[in-house]
C-alpha cells in the first residue's frame, strides 16, 4: 500500500474505503515509519506542530451502577482505588487552577454513574461559572448519559465541550456494557451537538474487538464529525472483567492512531488512556498522528507527569498550544 496516497485522500476529504483502513491496521512493522509519515503529513497539514494538553479531573469516583467491562469503577469491578462521591467546588476551582500550570487547553470534568442528578448539575456549574471567572481554560465535561436540558445547563455554565465516547462498534458493543446500548451513546451526543457543545467522542481499542470493528467505530467517529477524538487503549486492571485482555503492541496502537488521524484529518486527536501502558519507549512517535495528550494520570491509573511531557514535546519540536480565551 502507497500511504502517501492515502494521506493525499485524507487531505482532500475523501473518505477511506474499508480495504484502505484495512492495508493500514494489517500494515507491518517494517512500514510503520512510512505509514506514520503519512499521518504525519495530515497532521501537519491540518494541526500544524502544535500539542494540545489536557488534564483530567475524577470529580466523583466509583458508585457507578454501569457494567462496563473496561472500567475499574463499574459496578462489576473488584479493582482497588479510592471512591468518593462528588467533590466540592473548592477542589474543583483548584484542580483548574493546576491543569493551567500544567499548559493543559482544557480541563476535564468526569464524573462516574449513569447520569448526573439535578444536584450534582447545581453543583458542577456553580463550580464551572467560578473556573470561567477565576482562570483561562477550557472545560470538558463527561458526565454520562444526557439529555437536551442538561447539556443546556452545561453549555449556559460556561462548558465548551462534552466528552461521551462511543468506546467500540455497534456489532462489539453488547460485549463490553449491558446497561446501556450504543445508540444510548449516540442519543446523548446528538442531545449535546442540539444545546450547542462542541463533541469529544473517541474510541477504547484492545478490547477484544476485530479489526472490521476498529475501522467500523472509527468511520462512525469520521461521520459524527466531532471537535476532538480521544484514542484510548485498554489499560487491563486487576479486578476487572477485562484484566487478562492485554495484547496490543505498540505498533497496533500507533497504527490504530494513524488510521483515526487519515479518517479524521482536521480533527483534535488525542492519544489518551493506556498510552503510557501500551506505547512505552514509542510514546513519542504517537504525536506524528496525534495532536493533544492527557497528562498527571487518568481516572485511577497514573499518568506520565506534566513536566516530562513538556521536555518530549519540545524535543520533538513541537509546540504546546495553550487556551486563550476569545
Amino acid at each position: 500500500m502507497n500511504f502517501d496516497t492515502l494521506a493525499e485522500k485524507s487531505i482532500t476529504g475523501l473518505e477511506l474505503d474499508h480495504q484502505e483502513c484495512k492495508s493500514v491496521l494489517e500494515s507491518c512493522d517494517a512500514e510503520l515509519m512510512d505509514l506514520l509519515a503519512a499521518a504525519f503529513r495530515v497532521r501537519r497539514r491540518f494541526c500544524g506542530m502544535k500539542v494540545h494538553i489536557h488534564v483530567l479531573t475524577n470529580a466523583r469516583s466509583g458508585l457507578c451502577p454501569e457494567d462496563c467491562n473496561y472500567c475499574s469503577q463499574s459496578v462489576i469491578s473488584n479493582a482497588d482505588f479510592d471512591k468518593y462521591p462528588l467533590i466540592d467546588r473548592e477542589a474543583l476551582v483548584a484542580g483548574a487552577q493546576r491543569a493551567k500550570e500544567a499548559k493543559a487547553r482544557r480541563f476535564c470534568i468526569v464524573t462516574s454513574g449513569r447520569s448526573p442528578s439535578v444536584q450534582d448539575l447545581d453543583q458542577l456549574t456553580d463550580a464551572i461559572r467560578e473556573i470561567k471567572e477565576t482562570v483561562d481554560i477550557g472545560i470538558c465535561c463527561s458526565l454520562g448519559l444526557l439529555d437536551g436540558d442538561q447539556a443546556r445547563r452545561l453549555r449556559e455554565a460556561g462548558v465548551e465541550q462534552l466528552n461521551h465516547n462511543l468506546n467500540t462498534s455497534e456489532r462489539y458493543y453488547p460485549e463490553i456494557c449491558s446497561t446501556h446500548t450504543y445508540q444510548d451513546r449516540v442519543d446523548t451526543l446528538e442531545a449535546a451537538r442540539g444545546a450547542g457543545l462542541n463533541l469529544c467522542t473517541g474510541a477504547i481499542f484492545g478490547q477484544g474487538e476485530t479489526h472490521d470493528d476498529i475501522i467500523d467505530v472509527s468511520l462512525a467517529l469520521r461521520r459524527l464529525d466531532p471537535q476532538s477524538v480521544p484514542v484510548n487503549f485498554l489499560h487491563p486492571i486487576p479486578g476487572t472483567p477485562f484484566e487478562q485482555v492485554n495484547y496490543l503492541t505498540p505498533g497496533d496502537c500507533l497504527r490504530s492512531l494513524c488510521l483515526m488521524r487519515l479518517l479524521c484529518p482536521t480533527q483534535e486527536i488525542r492519544v489518551a488512556g493506556g498510552r503510557e501502558y501500551h506505547l512505552r519507549q514509542l510514546q513519542p512517535l504517537a504525536l506524528y498522528p496525534a495532536n493533544s495528550i492527557f497528562v498527571s494520570g487518568y481516572l485511577t491509573t497514573p499518568g506520565q507527569g506534566y513536566r516530562e511531557a513538556w521536555q518530549m514535546i519540545e524535543d520533538l519540536g513541537f509546540e504546546i498550544e495553550e487556551h486563550h480565551e476569545g
